[in-house]
């Protein structure tokens, strides 16, 4: 029987752009096409794309990096996954155009060892469903860069329900499996009443399996305020149910532009006092599901486009470095108020700011977490 792992502190990475592609995390599996996301990419190349993802799959994490992990200290990975993951039952999106079921399949069996390897070195594991049918955000992300339009259809929504009831039967009886995500970064004009409905119909599908001792139901803020979500999914009723929000400092123009003092104000102090605001004000617990140390829009994403004032800009290496230091400390010291923490990412191929193995590497962040 699974340990009861109810309300334990996780320090965990994320493990991004494995099963759901980023372009400008693996921007090497894009070169010379002009898909900039998974549908894209498995549309443009057709039966190509089987050798190549399976390729990457094998490839961009291994047994050796749940190993360098947990010898790191960190707890848990949360795990990006596709709705596509099952199989070919998954509703027609007009991106398809005319394949019916593009996405390659074999996915699971790659999940499946995952959850084998968190268990041998100990690590919990949080499953996010990061990528729905008719995407729920209009990011590359969310598998369909530019549309939104899970809420718009019932097969959109129902499938998604569908998808998080197979891997709570699924992984029910792994000692791994510590949480299950039921939507990552759902879009700010969504109704929250919507969201709300889909995180009930969620929480009860996955309470099929998963008893609230053994896994937590985590619901993300849908990038509005923790008030819309006060008296919302508490106990008794609801068991074992975390907050999930994401703290970047890379996206408003507002927060690009502040040199590094800045940054490190907001990630100590503001990002500090808001945390107080929601362990205070929420029943819920919270994860700050994904934070990381970029400071640029420039520095993610291949495709953005504008004038930025990097705060790094005018440093020299060694200045760098005791910058990138400071700021990670400054979010370390705040996140560590709440139940856990994710870094995005554990691994990017050019993008050391995302990417937790480099950072830890280049001393950045610490090299023991336990």
């Amino acid at each position: 029987m699974p340990e009861n792992k109810h309300r334990k502190k996780l320090r965990g990475v994320n493990l991004g752009g494995w099963l759901v592609l980023e372009k400008w995390m693996t921007p090497s599996l894009f070169e010379g096409l002009e898909a900039l996301d998974e549908t894209a990419y498995c549309v443009e190349l057709g039966e190509r794309a089987g050798p190549l993802l399976k390729q990457h799959w094998n490839s961009f994490i291994t047994r050796d990096d749940f190993a360098w992990l947990a010898k790191t200290g960190i707890n848990a990975v949360r795990i990006p996954v596709g709705h596509w993951l099952f199989g070919s039952d998954y509703p027609y999106h007009a991106a398809y155009g005319s394949l019916r079921y593009p996405f390659v399949q074999g996915g699971i069996d790659i999940l499946d060892q995952a959850m084998r390897w968190a268990e041998e070195f100990g690590l919990c594991v949080v499953l996010d469903l990061h990528a729905a049918p008719g995407c729920q955000n209009g990011f590359d992300n969310g598998g369909i860069q530019g549309v939104c339009e899970w809420h718009t259809q019932p097969a959109f929504i129902d499938y998604s329900l569908t998808v998080l009831e197979r891997l709570a039967d699924r992984y029910a009886t792994s000692t791994a499996l510590h949480a299950i995500q039921v939507l990552n970064e759902p879009r700010w004009d969504i109704a929250t009443e919507v969201l709300k409905q889909y995180n009930q119909d969620a929480y009860h599908r996955i309470r099929k399996y998963c008893q609230p001792e053994h896994v937590a139901i985590v619901v993300h803020d849908g990038f509005r305020s923790y008030k819309e979500y006060q008296d919302f999914m508490n106990e008794p009723e609801y068991q074992n149910v975390v907050f999930d929000i994401h703290r970047y400092q890379c996206f408003v123009q507002d927060d690009i532009d502040l040199d590094i003092y800045g940054h490190i104000q907001k990630a100590a102090i503001d990002w500090k006092n808001e945390a107080d605001d929601i362990i205070s004000g929420l029943a819920l617990p919270t994860y700050v599901g994904e934070w990381s140390l970029g400071l640029d829009k420039k520095v993610f994403s291949l495709w953005e486009e504008g004038a930025f004032n990097h705060a790094l800009s005018a440093m020299d290496a060694v200045q760098m470095t005791i910058a990138y230091r400071a700021f990670a400390a400054a979010e370390l010291v705040t996140f560590e108020k709440y139940l856990g923490w994710f870094f995005w990412s554990y691994k990017t191929e050019t993008t050391p700011e995302w990417c937790f193995r480099a950072c830890v590497e280049r001393d950045w962040l610490p090299d023991k977490f336990a």
